[in-house]
């Protein structure tokens, strides 16, 4: 479970620097109620982004974002109406996405950003 741990806390590292980079601003990480964690909220312009990221080490399983489950959207739309409500500002749109990342033996990260996955 630890080398879990690390690759995800490692993928969502790779993606916060990614979405910085594209310009978004990185509000919150690993934001947790007892309902669950998203793993980061990111700003751009007008825009609050809900973000789960999913990193793998291979395709054994599919793509990392096929690990986003209908389920797991649910739940994700329901901590970010719960974020929203605590935050006490508006933000005029609001968007769910997914960054899947895929960390390979011998290659570089390949990072995928997923606008409006659901």
């Amino acid at each position: 479970m630890g080398h879990n741990l690390a690759l995800g806390a490692h993928g969502e590292q790779l993606a916060a620097d990614y979405l910085a980079g594209a310009g978004m601003e990185i509000v919150e990480r690993n934001w947790r109620s007892r309902h669950g964690e998203i793993d980061l909220i990111a700003a751009e312009g007008d825009c609050l982004v809900f973000v789960e990221v999913k990193t793998r080490t291979g395709r054994g399983f599919g793509s990392p974002a096929e690990a986003v489950t209908v389920t797991k959207q649910r739940r994700i739309r329901l901590l970010g109406l719960e974020w929203l409500r605590s935050s006490g500002r508006h933000w005029a749109r609001v968007r769910f996405d997914v960054v899947s990342i895929l960390v390979e033996k011998a290659c570089a990260p390949q990072i995928q950003h997923i606008e409006g996955a659901f």
